[in-house]
This record gives structure tokens, C-alpha cells and sequence, in this order.
């Protein structure tokens, strides 16, 4: 099992459709995957399942975010039973950890999104959470086992969902954030990607990165250098490595372009910098596992590079990936358009393909 997170230190990068999309390829071509929506922004969640379904769920959570273990004891232990026996959000299962509780005897069931592919949804209190983080950060250093178990959860909570379901992989949404709550996730997955738009603040973004993971990296080698060997065992056997950079949604050239990607020469220009950007902040310990041929291109060349226009919105409204829209009980407005361009949706499942294949190889050089 592979833990993978997307992130950018930019945002508007299309980043949690390129999340839901490749979970959806993955499961199509058989693997099992989570995903578990960590960005606060919820679009992941909001994308993969309903919006009344979600409010039922956060409606059943309220009192126990409040104080879960208040909550927990107005309850008989059936009707707790039947709470625990359906999904629940991320920040509910980290709560008992946020308020220094024992552990959940069980794990709530995922999400069912198709046979292949579930979901752990968000919901917009995991500040609470990741204020505890930053109280308890510092404890960490001292073997304190509530910090350890605060900075590890999510890892450890993911793990026991792959013990139980069996899942290859787990895809982490997060927010562009260089905050504390990111600082844990991105150093406790295995591997994660960047979504980039050819553009200056991608640029600048890569660089931000860059000087967070240097940072970060420093911090957690000292904490594991301090803490025993049996706490080292909660965090990954190594730090998080870099799976490489893909464009994603920009805008491709209307005319006959002069470039192998079709981008706009000022998008080129600003693509063809990525590369060295990555090179000079990213340091070669987290990228160096990458062979020389593929560090010359983006994730899957140019498969998913250009625009989606309406498209990615269709998949929202529908929580269905852009191939899988045609197949949709679709509303009477969007019927006829969609039908008339059936061909332009079902065809960027290949491209999905693709690029999930170049992906897959990379997560290969993780082991």
C-alpha cells in the first residue's frame, strides 16, 4: 500500500480534480484505492458524493466535534454503535486523539463511491485538530505519546483502512497550505506529485516547497533521532519522495503552435522552467530515486495537460469522472449537449490512462 498526497503550494491548480480523476483511473484498472479529503476547501468530498448525504453525516458528528467525550456518554453503547457503523469524516476518527481519548475500538466504513474506489469525506472543523498539532509539536521531542500519536494519526489511520479493505492506495487531497497540519501530512505519506499551471506562481510555488521540505525534513530526522525506537516504527521508514510535476488544464494553443506541447510560447516558456525550478529547491534525497528519463518530462507527457473547459465542472455536478458523465442520469438541460459531444467525455479516459500508467512507474522507484 502506497499513501500518495497532491500538493502545491499555489492553488487554483485543478489539483483536487486531477485527485478525483486519478483515484477513479486507479480503481477502473483494479486497484483499490481511498481517497481522504484533507483540504479544507472540501472539493474532493463535494465532487465524489452527494451534498445532502455529507450534511447527514456532519449533522450526526456535531456534539461528538464538540466534545466527543461528553457526547460518547450520553449514549448507550448500541446507539453508538450504529453511529460507528456508518461513514464518518476524517476529523471525527482524529478526534478522540485532538481531546486525548483511547483510540475508536472500530473503524467507521468508508464511503462506498464504486467497487474499487471509496471515500473518508472532510468536513470544516479539522482547524481544531491542527491547532492541537501546533500545541503539542514541540512534546514530540520529549517522547510524549499523545504528541507522537497527534503528529501520526493520519498515517496510522490510513494504514488500519488498508489492513481492513485491502486498498493499494491511498490519495490525500490537501490545501496549498505550508501550514503545520500540511507539514504532517505531506512528511508522513510516501510519495506525492505537484499539479502546476505554466505560470509564475507555480514557479514561485515549487520554490516555496522546496524550502518547506528542506525545513521539515531537518525537523522530523532530529525528532526521530530523540524519540524510541519502538515511536520511530509510527512514522514512515523514510522521509516523503518526490513523484515529479504534471501540467494540468492549461490552456492548449488554438493555432499551429511551434512547441511539442501546444501551449501558448508564454505558458512554454514558463513550463520549460519547471524542470530546473524543481532541480535547484527540491533536493535530490527526495527526488533522486527518479530516473533521468523520468525527470525530462511531466506525469504522462501531455495526456492531461490541456483543458477540460466545462467539462470538470459536468464532473462535479454529477460526482463522476469526465469519461463517466455520458453514463449519468443527467438533467434535461444537459442532456442534449452532453450527448452531442459524448466522444470529447469518453475519450479522456484513455488520457487517464496514460497518465496513470507513467504513474504507476514512479511509485514503483518508491520501494
Amino acid at each position: 500500500m502506497k499513501i500518495i498526497s497532491l500538493f502545491n503550494n499555489k492553488g487554483g491548480v485543478w489539483k483536487t480534480t486531477l485527485a478525483f480523476h486519478l483515484s477513479h483511473i486507479l480503481a477502473n484498472m483494479w486497484h483499490k484505492t481511498l481517497m481522504i479529503d484533507l483540504d479544507p476547501q472540501c472539493n474532493l468530498t463535494i465532487c465524489a458524493m452527494n451534498e445532502e448525504q455529507l450534511h447527514e453525516i456532519w449533522k450526526e458528528e456535531d456534539e461528538f466535534i464538540e466534545d466527543f467525550g461528553s457526547a460518547r456518554k450520553k449514549i448507550w453503547e448500541q446507539e453508538f454503535s450504529k453511529i460507528i457503523n456508518k461513514p464518518r469524516t476524517i476529523h471525527f476518527q482524529l478526534k478522540p486523539t485532538e481531546d486525548g481519548l483511547d483510540w475508536l475500538k472500530e473503524l467507521p466504513p468508508p464511503v462506498v463511491i464504486n467497487k474499487n474506489l471509496n471515500l473518508i469525506p472532510w468536513r470544516l472543523t479539522i482547524h481544531k485538530f491542527e491547532n492541537k498539532i501546533s500545541e503539542r509539536w514541540s512534546a514530540t521531542y520529549q517522547w510524549d505519546p499523545l504528541a507522537i500519536r497527534t503528529i501520526t494519526d493520519i498515517r496510522s489511520i490510513a494504514e488500519k483502512y488498508a489492513e481492513i479493505y485491502w486498498y493499494e492506495f491511498i490519495v490525500i487531497d490537501t490545501s496549498p497550505s505550508l501550514g503545520i497540519l500540511n507539514k504532517v501530512i505531506i512528511s508522513t505519506v510516501d510519495g506525492f506529485l505537484i499539479p502546476a499551471s505554466p505560470d509564475m506562481f507555480s514557479l514561485y510555488g515549487i520554490r516555496n516547497i522546496g524550502g518547506a521540505l528542506t525545513q521539515w525534513k531537518k525537523e522530523f530526522m532530529t525528532m526521530y533521532t530523540l524519540i524510541s525506537k519502538e515511536k520511530r516504527s509510527k512514522f514512515p521508514s523514510s522521509f516523503v519522495r518526490f513523484l515529479w510535476y504534471t501540467i494540468y488544464n492549461a490552456k492548449k494553443y488554438t493555432w499551429k503552435s511551434n512547441n511539442a506541447w501546444d501551449l501558448a510560447q508564454a505558458h512554454f516558456n514558463y513550463a520549460q522552467e519547471i524542470p530546473s525550478t524543481i532541480n535547484q529547491y527540491i533536493t535530490e534525497e527526495i527526488r533522486g530515486h527518479l530516473s533521468l528519463d523520468q525527470v525530462k518530462d511531466p506525469i504522462g507527457w501531455t495526456a492531461v495537460m490541456h483543458s477540460h473547459n466545462t467539462m470538470s465542472g459536468s464532473a462535479q455536478k454529477y460526482n463522476q469522472p469526465i469519461w463517466g458523465i455520458p453514463g449519468a442520469n443527467l438533467d434535461a438541460e444537459d442532456r442534449s449537449t452532453i450527448s452531442w459531444n459524448q466522444a470529447r467525455y469518453t475519450e479522456t479516459k484513455d488520457k487517464y490512462l496514460h497518465f496513470a500508467e507513467d504513474f504507476l512507474e514512479r511509485v514503483k522507484t518508491l520501494n
